[in-house]
C-alpha cells in the first residue's frame, strides 16, 4: 500500500454448474494464488458458488443448502488473511432467494449485498428466481456470525483512508442509475461487480466503454469480474470478460474465453486528488449508509504497473496525430480570436532556428491562413548575437522564406556592447547578465517592432520553461500572447514533426527534421568551433524527466517520494537513481523559486489538462515555502544512500 498503490484482481473460475463443492475448491484455490502474488482485493463471477446458469435449480433445496455451506467454507478458508473476496453466492433471507455478493475477510463475512436490478428480458429470467435486494441494511445470521445484508453496505478501511469498497451486481451497472453512483457519492472508491454478462457480437466494445465510463464518472476503481467457460452454453456463451479499471483507463482486461485471472495495481492517491480537485463530484448522498470498518495488513507493495514516459502524448501514433493537429487549432484558434479583437494585421515574432520559436511561427501562420492575412505581415525577425549558430541561423532563414513571412534580420551585438558599457559590465563574464542582457534586448526590439508595424508580439516561450522558470524576466518570458505556454517541450517537438510529415513542402520538411536534430539552447553563449555550446538540458535536466514530474505533479498532486518511485522504475533503462534524484530536486526547487515569473504571464491558449496560467490554473503565492517538499527529498536522500 505505499504510496496509495492497491493491488486487486478479477477471477473466473472453471466452474461446475450447479456443483457447489467442486466451485469452493476451485474458489479456495484461486483465492491461495492471489494470496502468493500479494492481492489485496479479489473479485469473483456473478453467483460463482452455483454458478450462474443453474435455472430452475435455484428453487431447489439441495443446491441452496449447499451454496451456503460453501459460503462458510470459503470464509474459513480466509482466516489469518487481510485479502477482501468477493464472491457470489444465492442466499435466502426471510424464505426469499437473493443473487448476492459476499464480502469477506480474516474468516468473517463482514456483508452481504443483493442485487438490485434483475434483468427479465430477452434470455435473462432472474425475476423468476430471486427477490430484490433493498437498500436497507439489516443484520442476519450466516453460521454464527452476525452479518449487514443490503445494498447500501459501504467497507471502510482504518489504516487507508483512501479505500472505501461497495459492490453492485452485473445488471445494476447496465441501468441508468447504477447503485454505485450512489456509492462513489457516499465514499466509494472501489467498485465490485460480480457479474455474469453473457457474449454476443459488438458486446465486448459495448461492456469495456461501460465499465471503463463508469469508473470515470465515479472518479473510483472499478473491478469487474465476468463469467466464463464452464456454465452453461444450452442457449448463450459466457466469455470471462475481466476488466479492472481506473478513471476511465483501462488498467487490465482479460482476453475472452479463456477464464484469465487479471491483476492490476490502483492508485488510490491519484483517485483521492482527483476527487479532491474536482469541486463538482460531490462525496455525499442522500441515502443512509451501513459503514463497516475492517483493517488490513500495510505492505511494501511493488510498484508493477506502468507509466507513460511522456504522459502528454499517446502512444498510439493515429491517436497522436489527431492530438496534434487539435492542439495546433486550439492554439491557432486562441491567436485567431486575439488578432480579431484587436483589428491586428501583423504579428512580430523572434526566430531563433529553435524548437520554440519554430512552432510559434507555425501555428501563426495557421491563425493568418484562417482569417486571410497574407503571410507576408507575419514579421519574423532573428537577431543574431554572441552565441548564435550558423545551423540555426540558416535553418530560421530557410523556414520564414519557405512559409512565406517578412524576414527581418537585425544583429543585436553593438546595441548589447553598448548596454555592457552603460551598466559597467565587462563583456568578458559571461554571467546571468551577459546572458539575459542579450534576452532583452531581443524582446526590447520585438515590442517596438510591434509598435511600428500596429502588430503583435507572439511569446514562445513552452510549459516546460514556464514549470522551471527557465526564461529571463521580462526578457523572453514577456509577449503579447504566448501561444506555447501551455505545450510541454517534450510535445513541442511532436507538434514539429507531425507538421513536417504532413507538409507537402519537401524543403519545409527539411529544415523542420534539423529543427528537430538541433541540440535546445537559448544560445546565449559563444560556441566553440561554430557548434553549441550552451544546451539546455545539460544545465536543468532531461526535458523528459522534468515532463513526467511536472504531469504527475500537478495533476495529481503527488508527493516527491512517490515521484521519484515512477520516474525510476519508468526510467529504469534510461537513468540511474542519482540522476532521477538530481533533477527531481532541481525541478521542485525551481518550480517555488521562480514562480513569480508565472505570476504575470501574458495570455495564451490552455491545450491539455495541465497548465500554469495565473488566471486559471495554478494559483499559489509567490513566496510559498518549499521546506515540507525539500524535507521529504532529504529523507528519500537519506533512504538512497546518496551523497
Amino acid at each position: 500500500m505505499k504510496d496509495g498503490y492497491i493491488k486487486v484482481a478479477a477471477a473466473t473460475p472453471k466452474v461446475r454448474v450447479a456443483d457447489c463443492p467442486y466451485n469452493t475448491k476451485l474458489i479456495i484455490g484461486e483465492m491461495e494464488d492471489a494470496k502468493g502474488k500479494g492481492v489485496q482485493i479479489l473479485v469473483f463471477s456473478e453467483l460463482t458458488i452455483s454458478s450462474y446458469t443453474c435455472g430452475d435449480l435455484f428453487l431447489q433445496g439441495p443446491l441452496l443448502r449447499d451454496a451456503k455451506k460453501g459460503l462458510l467454507e470459503i470464509t474459513k478458508a480466509t482466516k489469518g488473511n487481510s485479502m477482501i473476496v468477493v464472491v457470489g453466492v444465492p442466499y435466502i433471507v426471510h424464505q426469499k432467494l437473493y443473487n448476492c455478493a459476499a464480502v469477506i475477510q480474516d474468516g468473517n463475512i463482514m456483508g452481504l449485498i443483493p442485487k438490485t436490478h434483475l434483468p427479465n428480458y430477452n434470455e435473462f429470467y432472474e425475476a423468476r428466481h430471486f427477490a430484490r435486494g433493498k437498500k436497507k441494511v439489516e443484520i442476519i445470521m450466516i453460521g454464527d456470525q452476525m452479518v449487514p445484508f443490503g445494498t447500501n453496505i459501504l467497507f471502510e478501511c482504518e489504516d487507508i483512508p483512501e479505500l472505501v469498497i461497495a459492490c453492485e451486481i452485473c445488471e445494476d451497472l447496465w441501468v441508468p442509475l447504477p447503485p454505485s453512483t450512489k456509492h462513489a457519492m457516499a465514499g466509494a472508491t472501489i467498485i465490485c461487480n460480480t457479474s455474469a454478462s453473457d457474449e454476443t457480437t459488438t458486446k465486448e466494445n459495448y461492456r469495456r466503454n461501460l465499465v471503463s465510463n463508469q469508473s470515470a464518472r465515479l472518479v473510483s476503481g472499478y473491478i469487474y469480474a465476468n463469467a466464463g467457460e464452464g456454465e452453461s452454453t444450452q442457449d448463450v456463451v459466457y466469455s470471462g470478460h475481466n476488466l479492472i479499471c481506473e478513471n476511465g483507463t483501462v488498467l487490465a482486461e482479460a482476453k475472452r474465453f479463456t477464464n484469465e485471472t487479471i491483476y492490476a495495481q490502483i492508485d488510490l492517491q491519484r483517485l483521492s486528488s482527483e476527487r479532491r480537485r474536482m469541486t463538482t463530484f460531490l462525496d455525499e448522498s442522500e441515502e443512509e449508509y451501513f459503514r463497516i470498518r475492517f483493517y488490513m495488513d500495510i505492505k511494501e507493495t511493488p510498484l508493477e504497473r506502468n507509466y507513460p514516459k511522456t504522459p502528454f502524448i499517446p502512444s498510439d501514433r493515429k491517436e497522436r496525430d489527431k492530438r496534434c493537429d487539435e492542439i495546433l487549432t486550439i492554439q491557432a484558434m486562441g491567436l485567431k480570436k486575439r488578432l480579431e479583437h484587436t483589428r491586428c494585421q501583423h504579428a512580430v515574432i523572434g526566430i531563433s532556428g529553435g524548437l520554440d520559436s519554430t512552432l510559434a511561427v507555425l501555428v501563426t501562420a495557421r491563425a493568418f491562413d484562417m482569417l486571410g492575412i497574407p503571410r507576408s505581415n507575419m514579421v519574423c525577425v532573428t537577431m543574431p548575437c554572441y552565441g548564435t549558430t550558423d545551423r540555426t541561423y540558416q535553418n530560421a532563414i530557410t523556414l520564414m522564406k519557405r512559409l512565406g513571412a517578412n524576414l527581418k534580420e537585425i544583429n543585436i551585438i553593438r546595441a548589447v556592447e553598448q548596454h555592457f558599457k552603460d551598466i559597467e559590465h565587462n563583456a568578458d563574464n559571461h554571467n546571468v547578465v551577459y546572458e539575459n542582457s542579450q534576452a532583452r534586448e531581443r524582446t526590447q526590439i520585438l515590442m517596438d517592432l510591434a509598435n511600428k508595424y500596429n502588430g503583435m508580439v507572439i511569446g514562445t516561450g513552452d510549459l516546460s520553461e514556464l514549470a522551471l522558470g527557465w526564461a529571463t524576466y521580462n526578457g523572453d518570458h514577456m509577449s503579447m500572447y504566448a501561444v506555447n505556454s501551455s505545450v510541454p517541450k517534450t510535445l513541442v517537438r511532436y507538434l514539429v514533426l507531425y507538421y513536417a510529415e504532413t507538409t507537402k513542402d519537401q524543403a519545409l520538411k527539411e529544415v523542420l527534421m534539423d529543427v528537430l536534430d538541433t541540440p535546445v539552447s537559448p544560445e546565449l553563449l559563444p560556441p566553440v568551433d561554430g557548434v553549441i555550446s550552451q544546451k539546455t538540458e545539460d544545465l536543468v535536466g532531461p526535458y523528459e524527466l522534468h515532463d513526467f514530474f511536472l504531469y504527475y505533479m500537478m495533476r495529481f498532486g503527488f508527493a516527491p517520494k512517490k515521484l521519484f518511485r515512477m520516474a525510476q522504475k519508468t526510467f529504469e533503462d534510461e537513468y540511474d537513481i542519482a540522476t532521477i534524484y538530481k533533477w527531481l530536486r532541481t525541478f521542485i526547487w525551481r518550480f517555488f523559486a521562480q514562480h513569480f515569473k508565472r505570476t504575470c504571464l501574458p495570455d495564451g491558449p490552455k491545450v491539455g489538462s495541465v497548465a500554469v496560467s495565473p488566471r486559471g490554473d495554478l494559483r499559489m503565492p509567490t513566496d510559498a515555502s518549499v521546506n515540507l517538499w525539500i524535507q521529504e527529498l532529504e529523507e528519500l536522500k537519506e533512504e538512497l544512500g546518496l551523497e
